[in-house]
């Protein structure tokens, strides 16, 4: 595993380009300090377009449109995060009753 600081450098040639909010719950006192720290990491089209032609944009929801990613990229073809998202609630409800049965 290779790691890198440079955004473009780490998604070039990138089968997925996977992001998630720059600021979770109990981090809001730090939101301004974040999103000028982590500007240059924003998924735009710009950046998904060093990934290859055939990769997929993920985040774990929910997304801060505007900050971390553009509309137009988690609006695009190339955006699979509610698909990703109907997934991960089935994985779950799986796990549910899994655990229910168990007792």
């Amino acid at each position: 595993m290779t790691e890198v600081s440079d955004p473009r450098q780490a998604v070039k040639s990138a089968d997925i380009v996977y992001t998630d909010v720059w600021t979770s719950m109990g981090q809001e006192k730090e939101s301004i300090k974040r999103r000028k720290h982590f500007a240059r990491h924003q998924v735009t089209d710009s950046l998904m377009s060093l990934a290859r032609p055939d990769a997929v944009f993920m985040h774990c929801l929910p997304a801060k449109r505007g900050e971390e990613v553009t509309d137009s990229v988690i609006e695009s073809s190339r955006s699979v995060v509610f698909d990703q998202a109907e997934n991960r609630l089935h994985a779950q409800k799986a796990l549910l009753m899994m655990l229910l049965s168990s007792q």
